[in-house]
């Protein structure tokens, strides 16, 4: 039995709701009013900041100074860090902030943790 519900106005899902600068129709796929977009868009944004950050910094200081001077600065990286702590004081990013902050964290841990258990398999397999 199908029943529809007659609406006035403009719903959640209706793509007209939003309306992009300059008159542009924002895609279909793109909603921002979605509990979860904040969220997920955070920690995914952690995930890859904590991933790909200290290795592109890595790369470009050994390209300009050198292998050796590269590892002496290499601890600057953790000045970017900054970014996702600075997000959680105005009130606006602070969902956005927390969210990535935790992908930030989570990566990490993830990482040592693995890094952790394989490092231990390998010295420990030849007893």
């Amino acid at each position: 039995m199908d029943q529809a519900v007659e609406t006035s106005g403009t719903t959640a899902t209706d793509p007209d709701r939003v309306v992009a600068p300059a008159g542009v129709r924002r895609p279909d796929w793109w909603h921002r009013e979605h509990p979860v977009f904040f969220p997920l868009s955070g920690f995914f944004t952690g995930m890859a900041f904590i991933i790909l950050v200290p290795g592109t910094y890595a790369a470009i200081l050994k390209a300009l100074v050198g292998y050796e001077r590269a590892e002496e600065l290499f601890p600057f990286v953790l000045l970017t860090l900054v970014v996702p702590i600075g997000l959680l004081v105005p009130g606006r990013t602070r969902r956005f902030g927390r969210y990535m902050l935790f992908g930030v964290v989570a990566t990490a841990v993830v990482v040592v943790g693995v890094a952790v258990g394989v490092l231990y398999y390998l010295i420990y397999r030849d007893r």
